[in-house]
């Protein structure tokens, strides 16, 4: 007969640790500590990478775009202007490796502010111009006319994910057409579900490629990743973009047959009348003549430096070059400057130190505009939280940095 187990030794057999348990859980939380330092390591050195990038891609794209603006003729502006395409299309793959890096850890950060969907969608209609132009296709744009006139969102991150569809059909198209359309349907409580459709007339895919699209580093399949290339790392990123947003990346395809991609985005509606102010504020700033200014550039790249130099120069305005951190501080104190542009990522002390000095002995006597090739929320809150004005990213457009000082001078005349 089986010896009967009473209460008592049964609460005392539970309160015994099990072999091994209390081994088991030392190993885990020291795996589980590893691969977070192992996501932060290989985040942290992504950004810093994706800043290195970024200097260069600098000076593309500002020359760039003073050449289009220059006296050239059709056949060379159009060059400048794939110039000045390619290199946005660069930095954007680069936002988007970082984004999908830190995605893996801490999660997605988006951004909130005011863009116009029209012109979003026309810029990303130019770009897949340019794009099908290199292969002969024929590039479809359809712009819905009710798109809103504003609204608040990530537009940097929705335009990378854009970018990356319309590289995708381009890729995968080598005879036909791509297009692109634009739409939106308005929802309860102020917002609006934007809406992309990229059709290509390419290679297609069949319904098991089709359920492995979506996986990050996956290829549709080993004849498609020999042939075109790609970490298949883009799709997998979108569609965790869209989720974020409120939306959805969905496709339809067939094998040889095309495919249809379709992005959706979630984003608030902004009043007409307060998008109309801000638009003309804009407009008057950018139309109003500037006043030169005295400009200190904070930057230890050379080549940095030289476009710089020659964008200020081309602006109207007047700068000097200093390349720590712990020089800026000095010679800011020393100088008469109305503004500083301070590179984020220095030797010694960083921008963002530099600044708390800054204001800790001049307080708001002179603007500091931050550069950074790092475009996350949480980069321009630190930024903005030392005491900087304004954060540009790497890379610098002639365009935007023009706006930004003519904002400054604006404010100091």
């Amino acid at each position: 007969m089986p010896k009967k187990v009473t209460s008592a030794r049964r609460r005392r057999a539970a309160q015994k640790p099990r072999r091994g348990a209390s081994k088991s859980v030392a190993p885990k939380r020291a795996t589980s500590a590893n691969a977070a330092a192992g996501h932060a390591a290989i985040e942290a050195t992504l950004a810093a990478l994706a800043h290195d990038i970024r200097t260069p891609l600098t000076g593309i794209l500002a020359l760039g775009e003073l050449l289009a603006t220059s006296d050239l003729g059709e056949r060379e502006r159009a060059w400048a202007v794939a110039i000045k395409g390619t290199a946005e299309h660069l930095s954007m793959l680069t936002s988007l490796i970082v984004d999908a890096a830190k995605a893996e850890s801490t999660g997605l950060t988006l951004r909130r502010g005011l863009f116009r969907p029209h012109q979003l969608a026309e810029a990303v209609a130019a770009s897949l111009a340019a794009r099908t132009a290199t292969k002969a296709l024929t590039c479809d744009v359809a712009i819905a006319p009710d798109l809103p006139q504003a609204v608040i969102g990530d537009q940097l991150r929705l335009r990378g994910a854009l970018e990356n569809l319309i590289d995708n059909a381009v890729k995968f198209t080598d005879r036909g057409s791509v297009r692109l359309e634009a739409g939106a349907e308005r929802l309860a409580r102020g917002r609006v579900r934007l809406a992309f459709t990229i059709t290509d007339s390419g290679i297609g895919l069949s319904a098991t490629e089709i359920g492995r699209l979506f996986r990050p580093f996956a290829q549709a399949n080993a004849e498609i990743a020999r042939r075109y290339g790609g970490a298949g790392l883009g799709l997998a990123y979108v569609k965790r973009l869209a989720k974020a947003m409120q939306g959805d990346l969905t496709v339809e395809s067939r094998p040889r047959a095309g495919s249809t991609f379709r992005l959706t985005a979630t984003v608030d509606l902004v009043a007409e009348a307060d998008a109309a102010g801000e638009h003309a504020v804009a407009a008057s700033a950018r139309a109003a003549p500037v006043r030169a200014l005295n400009v200190l550039c904070v930057e230890d790249n050379p080549y940095g430096r030289v476009v710089l130099n020659t964008i200020l120069t081309e602006l109207g305005h007047r700068a000097d070059f200093v390349g720590t951190g712990e020089a800026a501080v000095e010679t800011v104190s020393e100088g008469s400057y109305e503004a500083v542009l301070m590179d984020v990522t220095l030797p010694g002390i960083d921008g963002l130190e530099a600044t708390r000095r800054i204001r800790a002995r001049l307080g708001l006597r002179v603007a500091v505009i931050g550069v950074s090739g790092r475009s996350s929320a949480e980069e321009e809150a630190r930024a903005r939280a030392v005491g900087m004005d304004d954060y540009l990213q790497k890379p610098l457009s002639a365009s935007s940095l023009g706006q930004a000082l003519a904002s400054i001078a604006a404010r100091i005349s």
